[in-house]
């Protein structure tokens, strides 16, 4: 295994390049779904991003000529898994975006490498060592610093993320220790088709049970019914479409390019979009306690990652 990662092409500049891109792309495909998380459900999002994003990657594939047993291997059991555990992820961060600034939520998410780092250690028997011991303890700090429990600026939706946090980590504890030959591509493919699942199963759900009452109508997002769609919101959707396929490639080929530990550092500048965006677009300027939480998280996380590249 040494020797392949060893004599593997590295372009650290290309590399941080991509990331950064990416971080762009993904903090500017969040906005959108903030703005649009107004005029669909949640679930209904997923539905019909899932129907446009399935038929865009096999088309993408076919160009390629790369189509051949990948829907077989999407379809098997650890692959599922994986996709199972982003979909939760990926559910509670965008749940919780209509009712938290993207600085937040973003910044809870990326308590992630601390859940990996607690995974690792009991799951894959992984060693953590001195400096990833300190930076579970600066991101749990971190975690508390930026949601304030106890005080009045707490907010209950902004525990989602940290639960989506620790579903990325599972997913990414069963990629490493389950999915390494998966093909890139039947990764994607099962992770779409989970969420095309999810989406549907949920809307199923709602319009059985018809939820009604305060709670309800407080939050139409996620318990509400299917909304007519125009033609500006299936624009919408092809575009949170289009982002899909493209941070999955900027995201591969970054992390083809250059060292994990050094794209995961860059990695970071999601949080200074992010910021940003909230003072463009909802004028919300984040606050001393907040920029500290998320300098507690930021250096949790290179800790994380320079104890694993040591």
């Amino acid at each position: 295994m040494t020797a392949v990662v060893e004599l593997r092409p590295q372009n650290v500049a290309r590399g941080i390049s991509l990331i950064i891109v990416a971080a762009l792309a993904i903090s500017i495909q969040d906005v959108v779904f903030k703005l649009f998380s107004g005029e669909l459900t949640l679930w209904q999002i997923f539905c019909l991003r899932g129907v446009l994003v399935i038929p865009m990657l096999f088309a993408a594939l076919w160009v390629r000529s790369a189509q051949r047993g990948i829907l077989e291997a999407a379809l098997g059991k650890w692959p599922l898994l994986r996709s199972m555990f982003i979909t939760a992820s990926l559910l509670a961060f965008y749940a919780a975006l209509p009712f938290s600034s993207l600085s937040t939520v973003g910044a809870a998410n990326y308590i992630a490498p601390i859940f990996i780092t607690l995974l690792s250690a009991y799951a894959i028997r992984e060693p953590v060592g001195p400096l990833g011991w300190l930076g579970v303890c600066l991101g749990f700090a971190g975690v508390v610093v930026l949601l304030q429990p106890g005080t009045d600026a707490f907010s209950p939706w902004a525990l989602l993320p940290i639960v989506g946090a620790a579903s990325y980590a599972l997913a990414h504890i069963t990629t490493r220790a389950r999915c390494q030959n998966v093909p890139v591509a039947a990764l994607s493919l099962s992770q779409n088709i989970v969420m095309l699942l999810a989406g549907t199963v949920a809307s199923v759900l709602m319009l059985w049970l018809q939820p009604q009452g305060t709670f309800a109508d407080a939050y139409p997002y996620i318990f509400g019914a299917w909304s007519k769609v125009g033609l500006n919101d299936w624009l919408v959707l092809a575009l949170l479409a289009g982002f899909a396929i493209i941070n999955g490639m900027l995201l591969g080929g970054a992390y083809q390019t250059a060292p994990p530990a050094v794209v995961s550092t860059f990695e970071y500048s999601y949080l200074v979009f992010v910021a940003v965006w909230d003072i463009l677009f909802f004028g919300i300027a984040p606050s001393v306690a907040s920029v500290s939480g998320m300098v507690l998280i930021v250096v949790a996380g290179l800790l994380v990652l320079r104890r694993k590249s040591t």
